[in-house]
């Protein structure tokens, strides 16, 4: 069965926070919708990112990029989205999937599928992730017959799908990120968040970065930011949200923020809304967040991100996607390596696309082609993520 069905059975709400969230979620969609920050990826005559794209970026802390991903991508993902689902480890640390197969991701050293209670908030208040969500969301009471835990996430998709490898191949999205972080960026991690209809978790409130906050030459950039591709759109219930203008704001009291609100319910946040093939780009310093999906429709997103080449060059970083470690050239080439193999991937698959130039690597093209060997190459990649 698609991920994209509905189980009616599994349908529920927000109980006695119903009313005040329902109109939480349309003011927020509202103001989402009026701040001009959406539309399709442009380029100006000399190829660069549209000005006044990056201006919105800059000024917002995130963008939507409409009608990226075409009809026969977006078959291809969920093709192989529904595959990954399907093959996962039946629960938290099973060796064998719903069927009784060996699961998906049992030989991989790196993490990679995570569960949660559904509806619950597995991250918020806890000192996981170096206790970057301080407060915890709301937790909606599960349906009757709910299952005791779901696979809200997955680690190191490039390595289980070739169409997610692809959309990393796109050459809209690198020319996007080349404006951002310079020609010389470099990967930061990718993922697949799954929130099913009545049933995904929620992530609280959070900045991603972990390091350089106390860095004179911090900026509105340090930590990159994150693509978000849309398999079947988002909406204000089950989407991320996002405070405009947190990113250029440096480390924030996340707490304080809540308690002046009142409830988890900031009141300066907007979701982030895409149809089916948009693409959002989100700065990793922005305060952002997601709710419990009580609604009744599946949010897939196609998760990778990008880093400035300085922000992570020599520097000491992990403990969150990946063992502390100092990232000198020689490991940035290396994880670098994936973005070469998605443009070859993608050049086979869309052979009437121009493919990306990827400058760090442009003089060994020739060698990063998508084969047998390559898919080898790349098993537990995820053990070399850049996160700071």
């Amino acid at each position: 069965m698609s991920l994209a069905a509905f189980d009616a059975s599994v349908s529920t709400d927000y109980g006695a926070e119903q009313a005040a969230m329902s109109a939480y979620l349309r003011r927020g969609e509202a103001r989402a919708l009026a701040l001009g920050n959406r539309g399709p990826i442009r380029f100006d005559a000399d190829g660069r990112l549209a000005a006044d794209i990056l201006e919105a970026y800059w000024r917002l802390g995130f963008y939507v990029f409409t009608g990226v991903l075409g009809a026969d991508e977006l078959a291809d993902l969920e093709r192989d989205i529904d595959s990954v689902v399907e093959r996962a480890p039946v629960r938290a640390g099973a060796a064998v999937d719903a069927h009784g197969r060996p699961a998906l991701g049992r030989d991989c050293q790196a993490p990679t599928f995570f569960y949660a209670r559904p509806l619950g908030d597995p991250f918020g208040g806890t000192a996981l992730a170096n206790g970057r969500h301080p407060v915890r969301m709301f937790e909606p009471t599960p349906a009757p017959g709910a299952p005791a835990e779901v696979m809200y996430l997955f680690l190191g998709s490039l390595q289980f799908s070739d169409a997610c490898l692809r959309v990393y191949g796109h050459p809209d999205l690198l020319a996007v990120a080349a404006a951002v972080n310079g020609e010389d960026f470099t990967p930061f991690n990718e993922a697949v968040w799954v929130k099913k209809p009545g049933m995904g978790a929620s992530v609280a409130w959070h900045q991603d970065g972990v390091t350089h906050w106390d860095s004179p030459a911090l900026d509105a950039g340090t930590h990159g930011f994150n693509f978000m591709a849309q398999l079947y759109g988002c909406t204000a219930a089950n989407g991320v949200w996002v405070v405009p203008g947190s990113h250029a704001r440096g480390k924030l009291d996340i707490a304080a923020l809540v308690a002046a609100a009142g409830s988890e319910r900031l009141p300066d946040a907007v979701p982030i809304i895409c149809a089916p093939g948009d693409v959002a780009i989100c700065n990793r310093q922005a305060v952002h967040g997601s709710f419990a999906n009580t609604s009744r429709d599946t949010r897939v997103t196609i998760n990778f991100g990008f880093h400035r080449r300085a922000s992570v060059l020599d520097v000491a970083a992990g403990g969150v996607h990946n063992a502390p470690a100092v990232y000198d050239a020689a490991r940035i080439r290396r994880r670098s390596r994936l973005i070469a193999y998605a443009i070859d991937a993608r050049r086979q698959r869309f052979p009437d696309e121009r493919p990306y130039a990827y400058q760090p690597l442009a003089d060994e093209t020739a060698r990063w082609r998508w084969n047998d060997a390559a898919r080898a190459d790349i098993h537990d990649y995820n053990l070399l993520d850049l996160s700071i």
